[in-house]
């Protein structure tokens, strides 16, 4: 009997894998998310969203309750509210050191005061994001950035470093399964893990690994921390890099339908807007094939990164982001952490206007746009209801 139950259990994990057809294990509806037993709150955030992208796209800041430019851990601070006077509609906020029982993640933000964090966005309505920079089993060094080839493959199942990789996800489950609202409820976050998968940076991009041992890793990834850890508050994020120029480049690498929520992509701004148009036309291309992947398969959408460091052109949120996302149905947009001044860089690095900054002015008129979503757009929403 128990080989029986042991085989049948070993079918059921192979059939998650790889069985992205396999409607008897993940039916496909148009009402329920990857995770066919995601919480009550997560599956109405799931078609909220869906509803929401008609009316405009949310606007989101990475660790933007943190920390700002000057600024670090007070309470009720944004740099965002302070220039708007709105908090963003969705955080964004990162997982990276938490596999290696770090206290606080790559960028020194404590994991403690983040859960404090994700509760406060979520109780006034927002949405919470959260990518996850985890370190390479061969190069712990280099964290995220080691691109040994092999690496994927030595933590998929039956490999030399599956194990570890499990007790990875085994504290990311404690973690998701410890974010919670003031009534117990487990709080919704959309996971966007191996991010930018098309790129050559990470140890998971398309330098490193091949597609097909990509896709076993996400669905393990899934498998696991929804079946055998039991969290059921993820929405599942696939993203690239913006490096796409086709349809079949954003696609290679995707896992299947059944095993993701949102499909997005990161794009950065470099050169000169005032010389250059080429962000604009790019990312609206871009937009303009992702939108048509999901239309044919039912998936959200977004810009899961981008911005324009320093923000050098006063007028770049209505003039080139505004532009580049024109009227592109998305979920959100995100643009990354106001750290200030970087000692390893040796630069300011910050993508959002702090009080007084030269874009600042520009920044409440993207606010006051229509079709741009911040928290209190969003809260009069109910997304969670």
């Amino acid at each position: 009997m128990k080989m029986i139950a042991y085989q049948i259990k070993h079918l059921l994990l192979l059939a998650a894998l790889f069985g992205a057809n396999n409607s008897f294990l993940r039916p496909v509806t148009g009402e329920l998310p990857a995770d066919k037993n995601a919480t009550t709150q997560t599956v109405l955030l799931y078609n909220n969203l869906k509803k929401l992208a008609g009316k405009g796209y949310m606007f989101g800041h990475q660790d933007d309750l943190a920390y700002g430019v000057n600024w670090r851990y007070e309470n009720g601070r944004s740099d965002v509210k302070e220039v708007a006077g709105d908090y963003p509609a969705v955080y964004g906020w990162e997982l990276g050191g938490l596999e290696a029982g770090a206290e606080r993640n790559i960028d020194g933000v404590p994991f403690k005061k983040m859960r404090q964090f994700i509760k406060e966005g979520y109780e006034r309505g927002g949405v919470i994001t959260i990518s996850w920079h985890a370190r390479s089993p061969y190069g712990a060094e280099k964290g995220a950035w080691d691109t040994t080839h092999g690496t994927v493959a030595s933590i998929l199942p039956g490999a030399a470093n599956h194990q570890l990789y499990r007790t990875w996800l085994d504290e990311l489950a404690k973690f998701f399964l410890s974010l919670k609202g003031s009534k117990g409820e487990a709080i919704p976050v959309l996971f966007r893990p191996y991010h930018e998968l098309t790129g050559n940076w990470f140890w998971w991009c398309r330098n490193a690994c091949s597609a097909e041992q990509f896709k076993v890793l996400w669905r393990f990834t899934l498998y696991y921390l929804s079946e055998e850890k039991k969290v059921h508050n993820l929405l599942y994020v696939y993203n690239t890099a913006g490096d796409f120029k086709t349809k079949e480049e954003f696609m290679e690498r995707y896992p299947g339908d059944d095993a993701v929520d949102m499909i997005s992509f990161d794009s950065y701004q470099y050169d000169d807007p005032a010389k250059s148009d080429w962000f604009v036309k790019n990312t609206n291309v871009q937009l303009g094939l992702m939108g048509e992947i999901a239309a044919e398969k039912n998936k959200l959408t977004a810009i899961g990164e981008t911005g324009y460091e320093q923000i050098p052109f006063a007028t770049w949120w209505t003039e080139t982001l505004s532009k580049a996302i024109g009227e592109h149905k998305i979920s959100y947009v995100l643009v990354w952490r106001n750290h200030g001044y970087n000692q390893w860089m040796k630069k300011m690095h910050y993508y959002a206007p702090y009080k007084d900054h030269g874009s600042a002015a520009d920044f409440v008129k993207f606010y006051q746009q229509e079709n741009t979503l911040f928290e209190k757009d969003v809260a009069r929403e109910k997304l969670y209801e």
